[in-house]
C-alpha cells in the first residue's frame, strides 16, 4: 500500500471540447496503464452515446503509477469530468474525492463560461490548480493572450500555466511532474475507525450494486464487514479493487486511496451517492459531509408506450438513478397515457440522454411529455402548493399569483455576435444585470425566467452566435408572473403531455407554433381534423389537418350531376360520422418536436 506523501488525488475540469479526455488518454498511456494495443481515444468515455456525441457524461476514475524525477515511485488517482453544464453535479462530486485540479483552457478559444463554473467549484471545495493551455500546436493558438485572460477573468495566477498538446503529447511529462510536486498529498490516519466516501455506483447483472469509494480514514479490505451509514444497512466486502482502468483487484486500500467495492447489495437504495461507510463494530461516529442534493430543474412525464413494461421501466430508472443520482422519480397517472413517472432532470441534454440511456440499456419505449419547470401556485386561503405537471393546475378562479423560478446566467461572447445575444435574452425576458469584457470578447450576466431557457435556449444561443457563445447559469430564486396554462386540443380533445404554462404576452406566439408544428407532424386521417391552442375556454389559434380522400366518383362515366353528388354527400356523413368517433394517432415525433419549439 502507498504511504500518504506519494499518493496524488486530481481531476481535470475544464469547458466542453477543451480536451479533458485526450489529456487523460495521455495521462493513461505514459504511465503505462494500457499497452499500445489497448489504447483508443477517448479511453475513459466507456459509454456508446459519449463516443458517438463526443461528449463526456459521466466521470471516470483510473489509478495511474509514476516514476518521478526525484526517483519517488507515485501513485496519481485522475478523475475525468464532464464539461456541459447539465452535467455539473459530477463534476462537483469529484472534487469532492480530490486535492488538487488540473484547470485545462483552450489556447485558441480561451476561458468560456463552464471554466469559469467549474474552477469556481474547485476554488470552493479548498483545491490547488494547475493551469494547462491545451492545443497550442494549433496555427490559432494564442497562449499569452489566453494566460493574460486566466489572470483577468478568474484571477489565478498563470505565470507557471504549461502550454501543452494533447493530441501530440507535447509537454505532458511536465503536466505528470506538476501533479506531484504542486498538488497536495491526502491526508487520513491509518489506525482511525475506516470512514469512506461513496462517490458513485452502478448496477452490475453479476456482481450487483458496484461502489466506487475514497477512503478518508482507515483501511478497506477483503471480508470486512461495512456499514453504509445513511442506509443503515450492513454487508460483508467481497471484492477491493482499483481501474487502471482495467479492473484490478488489490487486498485492502489505505487512507487517501480511490478504489471500489462489491458486497453483494442487491437494494439499489443503500447505495446512496455521498453516504459514508464504515465498520460495522467500533465505526465512525459522525458521517461525513457528503455532497448536496443536486437541484432538478426540469421536469417531464416518461411513460412507457406498452401499459405491460411499467414495472420494467420502475426496474431501469432505479438502476440509472444508482448511476446518475442527480434525477429523481415518483410515479404519477395520466388520463391519456396511463401510469408512468415525473422525473426531475438537470437540462434538455440530461432529459436527453436519460431517455436515450434507457432505450439502449433497457430497451424500454418511452413517450415524453413537454417539458416544465416548478412553478409555486399561491392559491386564495393563503397556502401554497409546487405544481410539476401543467395538467395539475386547479382552477384558476382559485388562485391569488403564479410564482415562476429564475435564473443567473453568465454568457460569454465574441464582440461580433453580441447584438443577437443581447436580443435573444431581450426576447426570452430577460433583465440585463452587467456586460463587461475580458479581451475582444463581452461577459454578459443576465437575469431570466426558467422556462424561457428551458425548451431551447441552449441551441439558439449556439446558432445566433454560430457556435462561439458559451452559457452557464445558477437558480437564483422565484418570481411573481403572469403565467397562464396553455392546452392543445387534437380535434376537439385536450392533449394533456402536450399542455404548458406560458407566460400571458408569450401565449399567442407559442400557441401558433406549436400548432403550425404539429398539423405537420400529425399524419393524415380520413376525415378533417383541427388542432387548437386554448387558454382556459378561449381558443388562441387554429390549424387544420386536411382529410385524405377518395375520389369515390371515379366510377360515374358522364350522367347527370344529382348521381355524382349522391356519393358525394354520402362520403361527407360518413366523414362527419367518422370524426365523432375517430381517433387521431399522435406519433411520438410530435411530442418531442413539441419540446423544441421556437426553432424558427
Amino acid at each position: 500500500m502507498p504511504d500518504l506523501a506519494h499518493i496524488r488525488n486530481f481531476s481535470i475540469i475544464a469547458h466542453i471540447d477543451h480536451g479533458k479526455s485526450t489529456l487523460a488518454d495521455r495521462l493513461i498511456q505514459i504511465c503505462g496503464g494500457l499497452t499500445a494495443r489497448e489504447m483508443k481515444d477517448q479511453v475513459l468515455d466507456s459509454m456508446d452515446i459519449e463516443r458517438e456525441r463526443g461528449i463526456t457524461i459521466k466521470a471516470q476514475t483510473v489509478r495511474l503509477k509514476y516514476r518521478a524525477k526525484d526517483g519517488g515511485e507515485y501513485v496519481l488517482n485522475l478523475m475525468d469530468t464532464p464539461g456541459h453544464v447539465d452535467f455539473a453535479y459530477e463534476v462537483s462530486r469529484c472534487l469532492a474525492a480530490c486535492e488538487g485540479a488540473l484547470l485545462v483552457v483552450d489556447a485558441s478559444q480561451g476561458v468560456e463560461a463552464q471554466t469559469l463554473a467549474n474552477v469556481y467549484q474547485a476554488i470552493d471545495a479548498g483545491l490547488e490548480i494547475v493551469p494547462i493551455l491545451n492545443k497550442v500546436d494549433l496555427p490559432a493558438a494564442e497562449a499569452d493572450r489566453v494566460q493574460q485572460q486566466i489572470e483577468d477573468v478568474i484571477g489565478l495566477d498563470a505565470s507557471g500555466a504549461i502550454p501543452i498538446s494533447a493530441k501530440t503529447g507535447l509537454n505532458i511529462e511536465q503536466v505528470l511532474e506538476a501533479v506531484v510536486s504542486k498538488l497536495p498529498p491526502p491526508r487520513g490516519v491509518m489506525d482511525a475507525p475506516l470512514k469512506a466516501l461513496l462517490i458513485d455506483s452502478w448496477y452490475d447483472s453479476y456482481l450487483g450494486v458496484v461502489v466506487l469509494v475514497r477512503i478518508v480514514d482507515g483501511e478497506l479490505k477483503k471480508g470486512q464487514r461495512v456499514r453504509m451509514m445513511a442506509a443503515n444497512a450492513t454487508y460483508q466486502v467481497d471484492r477491493v479493487g482499483v481501474f487502471t482502468p482495467k479492473q484490478e483487484m488489490v487486498d485492502r486500500l489505505g487512507p487517501g486511496e480511490v478504489g471500489f467495492l462489491t458486497a453483494a447489495i442487491k437494494q439499489v437504495a443503500d447505495a446512496q451517492v455521498g453516504d459514508t461507510i464504515t465498520d460495522e463494530r467500533g465505526g465512525a461516529d459522525s458521517p461525513l459531509p457528503g455532497f448536496k442534493p443536486a437541484q432538478q430543474v426540469v421536469f417531464c412525464g416518461l411513460f412507457p408506450v406498452d401499459a405491460a413494461e411499467f414495472e420494467g421501466l420502475r426496474e431501469a430508472l432505479g438502476k440509472l438513478h444508482l448511476n446518475d443520482a442527480s434525477f429523481t422519480f415518483e410515479t404519477e397517472t395520466s388520463a391519456a397515457l396511463g401510469f408512468g413517472f415525473r422525473c426531475g432532470f438537470l437540462g434538455l441534454l440530461h432529459l436527453e440522454i436519460i431517455r436515450e440511456r434507457l432505450d439502449r440499456e433497457f430497451g424500454i419505449d418511452l413517450i415524453a411529455t413537454a417539458p416544465s419547470v416548478i412553478y409555486r401556485i399561491h392559491l386564495n386561503d393563503g397556502s401554497v402548493r409546487e405544481l410539476h405537471n401543467p395538467a395539475d393546475m386547479p382552477d384558476p378562479a382559485h388562485i391569488a399569483f403564479l410564482e415562476e423560478p429564475w435564473i443567473r446566467a453568465t454568457i460569454l461572447v465574441p464582440d461580433e455576435h453580441l447584438g443577437a445575444v443581447l436580443k435573444l435574452c431581450e426576447d426570452r425576458r430577460g433583465q440585463q444585470v452587467e456586460l463587461t469584457y475580458a479581451g475582444s470578447r463581452a461577459m454578459v450576466v443576465y437575469k431570466l425566467p426558467l422556462n424561457e431557457v428551458v425548451f431551447d435556449f441552449y441551441d439558439r444561443l449556439k446558432s445566433v452566435s454560430r457556435g462561439y457563445a458559451s452559457f452557464d447559469y445558477h437558480i437564483e430564486g422565484y418570481r411573481e408572473g403572469d403565467l397562464v396554462k396553455m392546452s392543445i386540443l387534437v380535434n376537439g380533445e385536450a392533449v394533456d403531455a402536450l399542455s404548458m404554462i406560458v407566460h400571458r404576452s408569450r401565449a399567442e406566439v407559442r400557441g401558433r407554433a406549436m400548432c403550425e408544428k404539429l398539423k405537420d407532424l400529425i399524419p393524415r386521417h380520413l376525415f378533417q381534423i383541427p388542432v387548437q391552442a386554448a387558454i382556459g375556454g378561449k381558443i388562441i389559434a387554429r390549424e387544420t389537418i386536411k382529410a385524405l380522400r377518395k375520389d369515390v366518383t371515379a366510377k360515374c362515366y358522364g350522367g347527370d350531376i344529382t348521381r355524382k353528388r349522391k356519393l358525394l354527400d354520402k362520403q361527407k356523413e360518413g366523414k362527419k360520422r367518422m370524426r365523432q368517433f375517430g381517433s387521431v394517432e399522435i406519433p411520438q415525433e410530435a411530442f418531442i418536436a413539441a419540446l423544441k419549439m421556437d426553432a424558427d
